[in-house]
């Protein structure tokens, strides 16, 4: 595998998991607790299964909120996670 979809993955993972920090409601904090987990493995051992798994639950519960709050999470971080999880 090669180490762009990789470090695509990691960077929505990033940018998903600072989004949701930013939110921070209750609801969020399993999703956090993992993603914050799976991105420190990632860079520990660079096996990306994690970041994709993690990195699809984030992406439902963003999509969930940007539903109910079209402006609180923006459509580039929604297109950006979908095209780094299309690359598994």
């Amino acid at each position: 595998m090669s180490s762009l979809p990789n470090q695509k993955i990691e960077k929505a993972c990033q940018d998903a998991l600072t989004k949701i920090q930013q939110i921070g409601t209750d609801d969020l904090n399993e999703v956090q607790s993992k993603l914050e987990f799976v991105i420190g493995s990632f860079q520990f051992d660079q096996n990306p299964v994690g970041l994709y798994e993690i990195g699809a639950m984030a992406l439902a519960k963003l999509k969930s909120i940007k539903k109910d709050k079209p402006r609180l999470v923006s459509k580039k971080l929604i297109d950006d996670m979908e095209k780094a999880l299309a690359t598994a």
